[in-house]
């Protein structure tokens, strides 16, 4: 956006004699974003615990208006950085505390798609923000960059919208001790008259996990770090960096500029492609992850990433190279256009696998007490890595002093860390597909090792044994009296 960069420039002039802003308030505009979204997806569990998931939603969403409005009103660098600052934490606490409604809410043979669709939504507002800047970039006025920022004021109010109009998360309400309120949400969501046999037992599971919990006492954020809790914790926050690890957002962060040096000049057309394959991709997703459960979507997502992205490797590196100022020069212009079309490939398996599943995952791994602290913490190490990526990236890939100058071979980090992902699946993913919130907790109290989670089957609900224990204690009751 040349009026934008002339605009908010402190006299810095680039190499071409444009005014520009600097490198260093480049990084800090991109930076501060990512650093709001951190502190943000922390604090959505305080948020979601103390005021509701919904409310937390709604008062979350009012944060990041206040940064879209600071962003439009801006025309020098401080106010748009408190406005990149305001609107990352809200899209920080947003983010946690989406997944975490959609999978307290969803029934258990659709949540997985449910979740997922979160990324769907994710990859269609890329998109859509790919063509509204290239709709507006050469404008010759404050439009050129207040009307992409403006646009967000619309998604904002849907989300208010769609929130009033919803109810609650049925298991926050008996979390607070309202079974009465849990029971019209269940009913309401679910379709069916509160007094429904189908509700009151999906609820009197719901209240009998509680019960259960809380008689090992008040929850802490040190309880997420003890036991199998641990274990559950870090399989999430291992899942969303390395969903980061995988290098999608260099991508999307530096992909135009890499499709550029292989010899496409139309950065449109290049973002359009991937972004498109990327909305594309994601449907499939939604359909597997619940056809063929997590473990297997997640593994050969994996396994299909780690190829595309070698085989990029090598030919990026065999057909490239410099001349004497960094320029690249391509050797083989059609192995150059089979390293692009491997590039869609692995943002198909992605969209399809990592993309919507590492939100599928956190959000049913945890048990409630502790479910928003958990998943505030794996979504802030996913948004950590995310800005680790985008800050990082210009300094691996670029020419220059100081720089690796990696170029193509930034693809064999990407494809040694999907290498990794699928070490990580094979030990540390449960099976989940199919199974209750409550049940997931039962697989992890039964189940030591992941690999052996995908032949278990429920034997027993909380409600029978909050059943058992009551039993119990009346017949020690009677035998006491005796």
């Amino acid at each position: 956006m040349p009026y934008w960069q002339e605009l908010f420039s402190t006299g810095y002039r680039d190499s071409s004699g444009n005014l520009n802003v600097t490198s260093s308030q480049s990084a800090a505009i991109v930076s501060i974003l990512s650093a709001g979204t951190f502190f943000g997806a922390l604090g959505a569990a305080p948020m979601g615990d103390m005021i509701g998931r919904r409310w937390g939603l709604i008062a979350s969403t009012h944060v990041f208006i206040l940064g879209v409005i600071l962003q439009t009103a801006a025309t020098a660098i401080p106010i748009f950085l408190a406005g990149r600052f305001f609107a990352g934490l809200g899209v920080g606490l947003i983010s946690a505390l989406i997944p975490l409604y959609q999978s307290e809410t969803a029934p258990r043979w659709i949540r997985g798609s449910i979740v997922g669709a979160y990324q769907l939504s994710i990859t269609i507002g890329l998109l859509l923000a790919s063509i509204v800047n290239n709709s507006t970039q050469h404008r010759n006025d404050t439009g050129s960059y207040r009307i992409p920022i403006a646009i967000q004021f619309a998604w904002a109010l849907i989300l208010i919208g769609g929130m009033l109009i919803l109810p609650d998360t049925p298991r926050y309400m008996v979390k607070k001790g309202d079974i009465e309120g849990a029971a019209r949400a269940l009913g309401r969501l679910r379709r069916l008259p509160a007094d429904n046999p189908a509700v009151r037992e999906e609820l009197a599971e719901i209240g009998a996990n509680h019960e259960y919990e809380l008689s090992l006492g008040k929850s802490t954020y040190l309880d997420c770090f003890k036991g199998n809790l641990l274990k559950r914790l870090l399989t999430g926050c291992g899942l969303q960096a390395l969903q980061q690890l995988t290098g999608i957002n260099f991508i999307f962060y530096y992909g135009t500029q890499f499709f550029k040096n292989s010899g496409f000049s139309n950065s449109f057309t290049i973002s359009l492609i991937t972004n498109c394959v990327n909305v594309g991709s994601t449907f499939p997703g939604l359909w597997a992850i619940e056809k063929w459960g997590r473990r297997p979507v997640l593994f050969w997502g994996a396994v299909g990433m780690c190829v595309s992205q070698f085989i990029v490797a090598i030919l990026g590196t065999t057909t490239t190279g410099q001349d004497a100022v960094g320029k690249i020069v391509v050797h083989n212009e059609p192995a150059q256009k089979a390293a692009i079309a491997f590039i869609c490939t692995y943002i198909f398996f992605f969209a399809a696998t990592w993309g919507p599943s590492a939100w599928v995952v956190t959000g049913e791994i945890f048990p409630l007490k502790i479910r928003a602290k958990s998943l505030s913490m794996t979504t802030a190490t996913n948004w950590l890595l995310n800005w680790a990526i985008a800050y990082s990236t210009p300094y691996l890939v670029d020419y220059g002093p100081g720089n690796a100058n990696l170029q193509s071979k930034i693809f064999f980090i990407w494809g040694g860390c999907c290498f990794l992902c699928i070490s990580f699946v094979y030990f540390m993913i449960y099976e989940t597909k199919g199974l209750t919130l409550e049940q997931v907790d039962e697989l992890y109290a039964e189940v030591s090792s992941a690999r052996l989670s995908k032949n278990w089957t429920p034997t027993i609900t909380f409600r029978e044994i909050q059943q058992e224990k009551a039993k119990d204690a009346h017949v020690e009751t009677t035998s006491q009296s005796a």
